[in-house]
């Protein structure tokens, strides 16, 4: 009793009350401020949300791009599915690429397939067992996507590098997803075109799907684009590319495999008849020397900052015939028409894939 009354006297009953009230309060906040971190398309994690769109293992640059992406710290992807072509083959190179580099939190959904065929890049995933993939992956990729968007808190990027059947896709079975989506893509040619011609090219993402590209260029959301003009001159050389190519992280070793094995594959493709030793020594050289153009790496940049480009507000036209015209008439999108920074953005590039 003697004990009770000295507590008392020293704190009286109300102040234990308004204590308890603090404590129970600052409590209830840390709870429901960790169960929003957790949820990271909310808007306390800071992060994008991003969803992935790639017609990886045609062209080698949509796996520098992807290893840009997964090794930047301002996105949390959500879902890469794959597209163009035989699309569920090449999950197999996503899921080896991501089981590699430790991020199979990331699911991967399987694209409307065109074909059974081979790609360039197939000989690297061979050998690998999708069975044994521990993440997840959605047969039906197109459904993934929307109901990711559609589940996002927040706006999500959709993050378009290769033709564009898959988003067109999803945006005929839910058009609910333009309202709650950006896109952002590596498409079309405004001023300049192929080799920086000055002539603009019908670019080959827009070209071998026209018809789905005229359908998500006219969808109504927020739309960006690198155009040939300024991705369409990304190549790593000299000290840049030796700093990528002598990193020996999972990431890097992961990603010159494939380079090697896609180069490779292209040599075989147009030479026939030449011996292992002499295809293995035009392989080695090239990738001794320099990447090939990395077009799709500047979509990866877009998506989380314009500031090393010059950006333009045109309206854009898909012509049934591939090219992407300036119209009065169609709608306004962002475009990264010009490089204020190239060689930062080069840097940039490698210092995300070798850190």
């Amino acid at each position: 009793m003697s004990g009770t009354k000295y507590f008392t006297s020293v704190i009286p009953v109300k102040s234990i009350r308004r204590i308890f009230l603090a404590v129970f309060v600052l409590f209830s906040v840390t709870l429901g401020s960790c169960a929003l971190d957790s949820n990271s398309s909310s808007p306390r994690s800071g992060k994008i949300p991003v969803i992935f769109d790639t017609d990886i293992c045609d062209d080698i640059d949509d796996t520098w791009a992807l290893a840009m992406l997964i090794n930047s710290n301002e996105f949390d992807v959500k879902l890469i599915t794959t597209a163009v072509g035989n699309t569920s083959s090449k999950v197999k190179t996503v899921a080896k690429f991501l089981e590699t580099v430790g991020r199979t939190d990331i699911p991967i959904g399987i694209g409307v397939q065109q074909h059974k065929g081979s790609h360039r890049q197939d000989a690297w995933a061979k050998d690998y067992k999708l069975s044994t993939y521990p993440g997840k992956i959605y047969e039906d990729g197109i459904q993934a996507l929307i109901d990711t968007v559609m589940k996002s808190r927040k706006p999500i990027k959709v993050v378009a590098v290769g033709p564009l059947p898959n988003i067109a896709a999803a945006l005929e079975r839910e058009p609910r997803i333009a309202g709650k989506a950006e896109f952002v893509g590596m498409h079309g040619s405004v001023y300049r075109g192929y080799g920086n011609s000055s002539e603009p090219s019908a670019e080959y993402n827009v070209k071998a799907c026209v018809k789905e590209a005229q359908k998500v260029f006219t969808a109504d959301w927020d739309i960006t684009i690198t155009p040939l003009d300024t991705c369409g001159i990304v190549q790593l050389k000299g000290q840049k590319y030796q700093k990528v190519l002598n990193r020996n992280s999972p990431l890097t070793r992961a990603l010159i495999e494939n380079y090697r094995a896609w180069y490779k594959q292209g040599i075989l493709n147009e030479n026939k008849d030449l011996s292992e030793a002499e295809v293995n020594k035009r392989v080695d050289k090239k990738l001794n020397s320099s990447s090939s153009t990395l077009f799709d790496t500047v979509a990866i940049y877009l998506a989380m900052s314009t500031d090393l480009v010059k950006m333009e507000k045109l309206p854009i036209k898909v012509t049934d015939d591939g090219y992407t015209r300036i119209d009065k008439n169609a709608k306004v999108i962002n475009c990264a028409t010009e490089w204020k920074d190239l060689g930062a953005f080069e840097d940039f590039l490698v210092g995300r894939l070798t850190k």
